[in-house]
């Protein structure tokens, strides 16, 4: 079978992937959720004119002269209006946040009046409209704030709050189950005999799939049997997991045993092996609604694999309505090497210089098994298949790691 392009791969990923069902959640469990659709405000903001600071509200025409003296008829205090309204040389005591009268059209503050017993003197010259918030200078009964397909910030709840919503429909968060495969795996902690290695892909990619909005399953590790991967499997599609997720495994090796399991378990491949660096082996299949993406066992390949296409899978079943990666572009902080024909994706260190140019340095060793190497970048150099070397200083595409 031949290498089946980057792009051709997402693709496949991403085919029929429609946002999961919505669900109403309170505001306080609806932080980083995304919005299953628009959301209008309910109510005007304010809902009438109000002071935005305490001083005294006037009609301009009363109080243009300085030393213009006027009669305090009356206070006006934040949700206690003034029932009447304002005349002529008249004023009302007001604290920001309070109704403006009717008949006023402007508010002095404190510090630019002299009070005397009920009456007060202006001593600088009112502006009509200076100082007050007129009636739906925030927003308006029926504007859209807040787009379907969004991921709700900390403001957006507070904007979410003020347009009196006490709860938000959101789109279901996808269910991942992650599966390790491997005879040569121990958990963290564990005393390693020969030949094993701690296991430790599991971890990040949870973290990843946490980042992104998804619930995590960790179905623990499999021996490289096809009892015990299938019955991996099993667990995965017991606990009603949206995508399940394998890590090694996914070679051509005798000890190879994934793909043979899914297959066993009903699986239909869409591919097994991709045109990329690091990440070949990696594999792509439905079980009924279940998404099953098989990642290659090494460290490295399994991350890398995960942030180009789990990501934006999870993105996409979220209802998340940008859902692909932003690349931007820096300068070669080194000399790279011309490519093959797989597309490449260098770890790299990022600094900016001291004229702001963005600078990515790949790492000495590429090797996919380096996780102190992974651990130390900040991004990805993106190298086209077949790219010529390039030098230092030229352009490169890359792609930020998430901090």
């Amino acid at each position: 079978m031949a290498l089946m392009p980057v792009a051709d791969a997402l693709a496949a990923i991403l085919a029929g992937a429609e946002p999961l069902p919505e669900e109403m959640v309170a505001l306080d469990t609806a932080h980083h959720r995304v919005l299953a659709r628009d959301v209008a405000a309910r109510r005007t903001q304010p809902p009438q004119a109000m002071s935005a600071m305490d001083g005294y509200a006037v009609r301009a025409a009363d109080a243009s002269n300085l030393k213009a003296r006027l009669k305090v008829i009356g206070e006006v205090a934040a949700g206690r209006p003034f029932e009447r309204k304002i005349g002529a040389n008249e004023a009302v005591r007001i604290f920001t946040g309070g109704v403006i009268p009717d008949g006023a059209d402007a508010v002095i503050i404190q510090e630019d009046t002299v009070v005397d017993g009920d009456h007060v003197t202006i001593t600088e010259a009112a502006v009509a409209g200076r100082h007050i918030r007129p009636a739906g200078v925030d927003f308006r009964a029926g504007d859209v704030l807040l787009a379907g397909g969004s991921r709700l910030t900390d403001r957006d709840l507070s904007l979410a709050a003020g347009m009196n919503y006490p709860e938000l429909a959101v789109c279901r968060r996808p269910k991942l189950a992650v599966l390790a495969t491997g005879d040569e795996l121990v958990m963290p902690g564990s005393l390693p005999g020969p030949g094993q290695i701690v296991y430790s892909n599991g971890y990040a990619l949870r973290a990843l799939a946490r980042a992104e909005g998804a619930e995590t399953v960790d179905l623990g590790i499999a021996a490289d049997t096809i009892a015990a991967t299938t019955a991996g499997i099993r667990r995965a599609r017991d606990a009603n997991a949206d995508i399940l997720v394998t890590t090694g495994g996914a070679s051509v090796g005798d000890h190879d045993l994934v793909r043979p399991s899914l297959e066993a378990e009903g699986v239909t491949m869409a591919f097994w092996r991709i045109a990329m660096r690091p990440g070949k082996p990696m594999m792509h299949g439905r079980l009924g609604a279940m998404r099953v993406i098989g990642l290659p066992g090494n460290p490295v390949s399994s991350y890398v694999c995960a942030l180009l296409f789990l990501v934006p899978l999870i993105r996409a079943l979220s209802g998340r309505a940008a859902i692909h990666h932003v690349r931007q572009t820096a300068l070669l902080g080194c000399d790279v090497a011309a490519n093959d024909q797989r597309e490449d994706y260098l770890r790299a260190r990022l600094e900016v210089r001291s004229d702001g140019a963005l600078i990515a340095t790949p790492v000495s060793h590429q090797d996919s098994s380096l996780l102190g190497n992974l651990a130390a970048a900040r991004a990805l150099v993106i190298r086209p298949p077949l790219a010529p070397a390039a030098p230092k200083s030229s352009a490169c595409e890359i792609l930020r790691l998430p901090e």
